[in-house]
């Protein structure tokens, strides 16, 4: 694709990183297939394709854009299917990011959009205001009669009471190793996922513990700042992220580090994109890339470290759990972003459960941070999608590795939900995840038996649909 930036545009280093991309763009359109968006409106301007010219229109063009583009690129749910099919893997996580904030900059939003977006920016990155928030929602929706109609879909979302107890465990700083201390491990506590599910964090403390980690969890590390990133509000999600980066190189120079964990997916996309963020930052970009380079979902780590550490650290705890059937939904930011599609299949496996694949894997759930609350409408429409895709397999449990989806698929499907380190937990005598407590579920008859593989990374994947992946890693329905 060919641009016309001026040479004073392209001193801006936004504008050159988006010259670059734009570049790249030679418009097949295999992008426009596993587009949520484009494939529920079919219209091309909701659609990567489409977009992209938008985006390049608007930054050639400058000033503020037309309430018109700024709507189309709102309805993108950066879930980055596109780029699993894109034959020419143009970067386009990056440059809706810039888009993102070229519109922040220039444009003006109306009032209750700046009221709305504002009041998400700066609570849920900060889990005491979000906690309040969480209170008022619940009271809110006891007169839901009286709420802006505009704003009565937030109260669906607010959950009926907290999962767990509002204290995690991970509050303190430092959790030992329970048997010999083999790693050195940072967890990202986060902001949202403290207050709504606390339980994961206390899963994934006790899971690396066992396996020899030291965990410590810095007091100064917190929101990742996607929240914030993905609204266009770019200097406030770097101010989150460079809180995190000086907290863990800290610990780094410190005693060290084997890996940062990060149990949310959408989080731990953005923290292995730190290196990029700040690649123009003086200061910190050193310090970005050695922490985006020991970055990990949990399920990398536990898969990369010995797995048999887990088994032998506490085989006389080792729950005996019947073969429960586990339909695993593959956050947009886990699977398309980072390529993690085989570890958390492989280590529930391993752990006893029967996992199944979903149709349309490649479809998001219409969570995508903040979009269930900004794009309602959509967001109900992928969220009946999912949950009628996973009911269709009958599954006992569902699996995910992030709270965003966990929340959303919630809302729409009636079958228990649970981040997958906690049925790993369970299965190695933690307790019983609290989404299942007081569930009656039956046993399983088992699933036919699978051919044996000489390695955990080439595990099959059971898909209910014939498909091709998009690449070795994919397992994406096209």
């Amino acid at each position: 694709m060919k641009t016309s930036f001026t040479e004073i545009q392209l001193a801006r280093p936004d504008i050159a990183e988006a010259d670059k991309i734009l570049g790249t763009c030679q418009h097949f359109g295999f992008c426009t297939s596993g587009c949520p968006t484009y494939t529920l409106l079919h219209d091309e301007n909701d659609g990567p394709r489409g977009r992209i010219d938008l985006i390049k229109e608007m930054l050639e063009q400058g000033g503020s854009p037309s309430p018109e583009t700024v709507g189309y690129i709102d309805r993108c749910l950066s879930c980055m299917s596109c780029m699993t099919t894109c034959a020419v893997k143009v970067d386009y996580m990056h440059l809706v990011d810039i888009g993102r904030a070229y519109i922040e900059e220039n444009y003006q939003r109306p009032w209750r959009e700046r009221l709305v977006r504002g009041a998400l920016g700066y609570a849920l990155p900060r889990p005491g205001l979000f906690r309040i928030m969480l209170g008022a929602g619940r009271l809110a929706a006891r007169f839901e009669k009286w709420v802006p109609p505009s704003l009565r879909h937030m109260t669906r979302l607010v959950p009926a009471a907290p999962q767990g107890a509002l204290a995690s465990r991970a509050s303190c700083t430092v959790y030992p190793a329970r048997a010999e201390k083999r790693w050195r491990v940072a967890m990202l506590a986060g902001c949202v996922q403290p207050v709504l599910s606390p339980h994961i964090n206390d899963a994934t403390i006790r899971v690396l513990t066992r396996m020899g980690c030291e965990v410590v969890v810095p007091p100064l590390a917190g929101c990742c700042g996607s929240l914030n990133l993905h609204m266009g509000k770019r200097d406030a999600a770097l101010r989150f992220a460079a809180a995190n980066i000086r907290a863990w190189l800290a610990e780094m120079d410190g005693l060290g580090l084997d890996a940062i964990v990060v149990n949310a997916s959408g989080c731990g996309t953005t923290v292995k994109d730190y290196g990029h963020m700040f690649s123009g930052d003086a200061e910190l970009a050193e310090a970005a890339r050695r922490v985006s380079s020991i970055a990990v979902d949990i399920s990398e780590w536990l898969q990369r470290i010995d797995a048999d550490a887990l088994d032998e650290a506490d085989a006389a705890e080792k729950a005996q759990l019947p073969p429960y059937k586990v339909a695993y939904h593959d956050a947009c930011s886990l699977r398309n972003a980072q390529k993690v599609t085989v570890q958390p299949r492989a280590l529930m496996r391993k752990a006893g459960f029967q996992v199944v694949d979903v149709a349309e894997s490649h479809f998001c759930c219409g969570s995508a941070g903040t979009y269930n609350m900004l794009q309602p409408r959509l967001a109900q429409q992928l969220g009946t999608r999912k949950a009628a895709n996973i009911e269709r397999v009958q599954p006992q449990i569902i699996a995910a590795g992030n709270i965003g989806c966990i929340s959303q698929i919630r809302l729409y499907s009636g079958i228990p939900i649970v981040h997958t380190v906690e049925l790993l937990d369970w299965a190695h005598g933690g307790p019983v995840p609290p989404a299942l407590q007081g569930v009656h579920l039956e046993t399983p008859e088992p699933l036919a038996a699978e051919p044996k593989q000489t390695s955990t990374t080439e595990a099959p994947i059971h898909m209910h649909q014939d498909a091709s992946a998009a690449d070795d890693n994919d397992v994406g329905v096209w």
